[in-house]
C-alpha cells in the first residue's frame, strides 16, 4: 500500500485549498504554515479551469482588507462563484459586498446598536439568558455543548435585539444552516429559497411589530432607515436581516463550541481561567485567534497590480486566509501553541481590518465573556464526555457537537 503524500510532500502548485476534505480534521495548518514561508501569494487552480490568489501572510491579508480601491467586495462578491448562496445583485445589498463611499453610508444603519455604549448595557439580559440556558442542562451533569448552550445562546441574544419571540429560535437556526449549505453547495443560488422563506417571517414580523407599538427593535430600524434621503428598499432590508441572523449568531456560537473544546485539551489553562476569571477577556481573544471561524473571504482586482512580488492582473480573484494570517510566524511567537496568557491580540478573526471589519465583534466578546463566566462558575469538574464532531468545509471552521460533563448542580433562583 502506498503511503499516503503529507502537507509537507504536496506539490503545492496542485493543492486546491477549497477541497473540504483537506479540512476534515479542521484547517490544514500544517499545510498553510508551508505555504507562509513557500508561496504565500499562491495561484490555486480550481476543478474548473479557473482559481484564485491564495493569501495566507498576515502582512498580505491585512494589506488587501484595508485597499477596497484596489480589491474590491462589490466587483465579485466575497465567495468564489459571485452568485455563491443567492444572486450577487441581491447579495449586493450586504454590508460585506459594499466598498466605500455605499459602505459607510449603509453601516451607519446597524453601527449605533453595537457602539461599546449599546453593547455593555446589554450584559445584564445576556447573562440572564445564558443562566436560564444552563439552569435547563445544569441538574443532568452532561450535555451537548453546542446543541445546548452554544446556539440557542448567540440566537436568543439576537431574538431579542430584534424583537422577535424566543419560540422562533429553532426557526433561525434552521435558516443559518440553509445559509451555510448554500455556501458550500456546488451550484449558485443554493440558498434563494430559505430568502424567500425569511422574506415572509420578515414581512409578518414588521407588520406584529407595527401593531404591538414596538420601535426600538433592530427590525423596525431597518424599516425606518434612511440612506441618501430614501428608505430602504424590501430586497435590502432582507439582506440585513439575513445578514444580523447567519453572520450575528453563527461565528459567536462556534467560537464558544471551539473555544471550550480547546480549553478542555488543556485542563491547566482551564484551571487557571477558575482560579482568576480576570483572565477571561484575554483567553477570549486567544480562543478567537486559534480558532478563526471564518477561514477566508475573496476579493476581486480592480486594476492590475502586485502583492508579494507576484502580479495579479485586473479581474483576477484573491483569497484571504484569515485561518492562517492568525497563526504566522512573523506576527506570533510559537503560533500553534494555545496560551491565554500570550499579549499579541492582532488576530484575524473579525476580518483583516479596515471598513469590513466585524460590527458586531463587542457584543460577540461580551457573549463570549459572559458564558465562559457562567459556565466555570456553575459547571465544576467539567470535561470531554466524548469527541467532538466537525463539518468538513473549506470556509467555516465549525464543531457541530461536542459532548460534555460536569458534577450536576442546582438550578438558579
Amino acid at each position: 500500500m502506498a503511503t499516503p503524500v503529507t502537507h509537507e510532500q504536496v506539490d503545492l502548485a496542485e493543492v486546491d485549498l477549497m477541497d473540504p476534505q483537506l479540512h476534515t480534521d479542521g484547517p490544514p495548518h500544517a499545510l498553510l504554515a508551508r505555504m507562509r514561508r513557500e508561496a504565500p501569494v499562491r495561484w490555486n487552480p480550481l476543478p474548473d479551469g479557473t482559481g484564485f490568489w491564495s493569501l495566507t501572510k498576515h502582512e498580505h491579508v491585512t494589506q488587501v482588507s484595508k485597499d477596497p480601491g484596489t480589491f474590491s467586495s462589490y466587483k465579485g462578491g466575497i465567495f468564489l462563484h459571485p452568485d455563491q448562496v443567492v444572486p450577487l445583485d441581491l447579495n449586493r445589498n450586504l454590508l460585506l459586498y459594499k466598498d466605500p463611499p455605499e459602505h459607510t453610508k449603509y453601516r451607519l444603519i446597524l453601527q449605533k446598536a453595537f457602539t461599546p455604549h449599546t453593547v455593555a448595557k446589554l450584559e445584564d439580559a445576556v447573562r440572564a439568558r445564558f443562566t436560564k440556558i444552563i439552569d435547563d442542562v445544569i441538574e443532568a451533569g452532561g450535555c451537548d455543548f453546542v446543541r445546548d448552550i452554544a446556539v440557542p445562546g448567540p440566537l436568543g441574544v439576537l431574538c431579542e435585539l430584534m424583537g422577535l419571540p424566543d419560540e422562533d429560535i429553532p426557526r433561525l437556526f434552521h435558516w443559518t444552516e440553509k445559509i451555510e449549505e448554500g455556501q458550500r453547495a456546488p451550484e449558485p443560488n443554493a440558498a434563494s429559497e430559505t430568502f424567500v422563506e425569511m422574506a415572509g417571517y420578515l414581512y409578518e414580523q414588521i407588520e406584529r411589530q407595527k401593531a404591538e407599538g414596538q420601535e426600538d427593535t433592530l427590525v423596525m430600524r431597518l424599516r425606518a432607515a434612511e440612506v441618501d434621503g430614501q428608505k430602504l428598499d424590501d430586497s435590502e432590508i432582507l439582506v440585513f436581516f439575513g445578514l444580523l441572523v447567519f453572520a450575528g449568531n453563527d461565528t459567536t456560537r462556534n467560537t464558544q463550541a471551539h473555544g471550550m473544546h480547546v480549553l478542555l485539551e488543556h485542563p491547566e489553562q482551564l484551571a487557571q481561567l477558575r482560579a482568576d476569571p480576570g483572565l477571561i477577556p484575554q483567553a477570549i481573544e486567544e480562543m478567537l485567534r486559534y480558532t478563526s471561524v471564518v477561514q477566508w473571504f475573496a476579493r476581486t482586482a480592480t486594476k492590475d497590480t502586485e502583492l508579494g512580488g507576484q502580479a495579479i492582473a485586473e479581474g483576477d480573484r484573491v483569497v484571504m486566509w484569515y485561518t492562517s494570517a492568525s497563526r504566522d510566524e512573523d506576527v506570533y511567537e510559537d503560533p500553534d501553541r494555545f496560551d491565554i496568557h500570550r499579549t499579541k491580540q492582532d488576530h484575524k478573526a473579525f476580518g483583516g481590518g479596515g471598513r469590513h471589519f466585524c460590527l458586531g465583534a463587542g457584543l460577540a466578546r461580551l457573549e463570549l465573556k459572559v458564558v465562559l463566566e457562567e459556565v466555570l462558575r456553575r459547571m465544576d469538574g467539567l470535561e470531554a464526555a466524548g469527541a467532538p464532531e466537525r463539518l468538513p468545509s473549506s470556509w467555516a471552521n465549525m464543531v457541530t457537537s461536542l459532548p460534555v460533563r460536569f458534577t450536576p448542580g442546582r438550578r438558579e433562583g
